[in-house]
């Protein structure tokens, strides 16, 4: 029977072990808990960087009403984040999500012998590469004002209203306020459409990423969010090719902001135990 007072083991990150002992412990950032170190866990070519958990807190009825906990948890989530945007920037890792709990040191052993070829596949892929974010907001209003020279529909009914004789011209202008807002929809489906294909071109890989709630700033409203994964030696193009999409586009109240870089948490799987 595993004693309560018995440590858990929290998991951060996996990286390489020869990456790993250049990364002494006592170089690293503060854990997870006060008082608690840092350490790796290593089983041939891989390591995982973990540190000692009280096991009545993080097991798993604790841990669940912990989290409903805002302070305990974004103080966590936060150190979480800390530890491993450090070693991502230092050597190439496979992060895990916040909360990735081993009851057991063998536990974290046996997963990175069981997953051993799968993981150093990642890690090769992720070698040299960084994920940056990209989301996409839109001001409706500038976009409206602008939609008759955005929209190639609305362009094409304005120019043909021009020429056409009055009573004519009158109905096409109540045709195209009567489309306006069809047409910024679509507008903004396209632009996001053409942001994702262009800035794919760019990167090794790409994510459109689930928007959980309406988000609005003064910026305007967030349409949305991608996840791209950029080779460094390759992100002044990168980021060229983002600043030149936001040129295009900012006549029709769209505006891209850029984020990162990011450990690659939507390029890899999630190594989470079951309690």
């Amino acid at each position: 029977m595993i004693r309560m007072s018995a440590p858990a083991f929290y998991v951060y990150c996996i990286a390489e072990s020869a990456a790993a002992a250049q990364l002494s412990a006592d170089s690293l950032p503060a854990a997870i808990e006060d008082d608690s170190k840092l350490e790796w866990v290593s089983v041939n070519a891989l390591a995982a960087l973990v540190s000692r958990v009280p096991r009545e807190s993080y097991s798993e009825a604790s841990l669940a009403e912990h989290l409903t906990d805002a302070t305990w948890t974004a103080i966590r989530a936060m150190r979480h984040e800390t530890v491993v945007e450090y070693v991502a920037k230092r050597t190439s890792v496979v992060p895990l999500r916040f909360g990735t709990i081993y009851l057991e040191r063998h536990g974290i052993e046996q997963m990175l012998a069981d997953r051993s070829r799968e993981l150093e596949e990642i890690i090769e892929h992720l070698r040299g590469r960084e994920e940056w974010g990209v989301n996409v907001w839109c001001d409706r209003a500038v976009l409206l004002s602008s939609i008759t020279s955005v929209s190639p529909v609305l362009r094409d009914l304005v120019e043909r209203a021009a020429q056409a004789p009055p009573g004519q011209s009158y109905l096409m202008q109540k045709k195209i306020e009567t489309l306006k807002v069809d047409e910024a929809r679509a507008a903004v489906n396209r632009i996001v459409d053409q942001i994702e294909e262009k800035l794919k071109e760019q990167s090794d890989d790409s994510r459109r990423l689930r928007i959980l709630k309406v988000e609005t700033t003064e910026h305007g409203e967030l349409k949305a969010k991608f996840a791209f994964l950029v080779k460094r030696a390759e992100f002044e193009e990168f980021r060229d090719a983002a600043e030149r999409l936001a040129r295009e586009n900012q006549n029709a109240g769209v505006r891209l902001e850029l984020t990162g870089p990011w450990p690659v948490y939507n390029f890899v799987q999630d190594y989470h135990v079951g309690f």
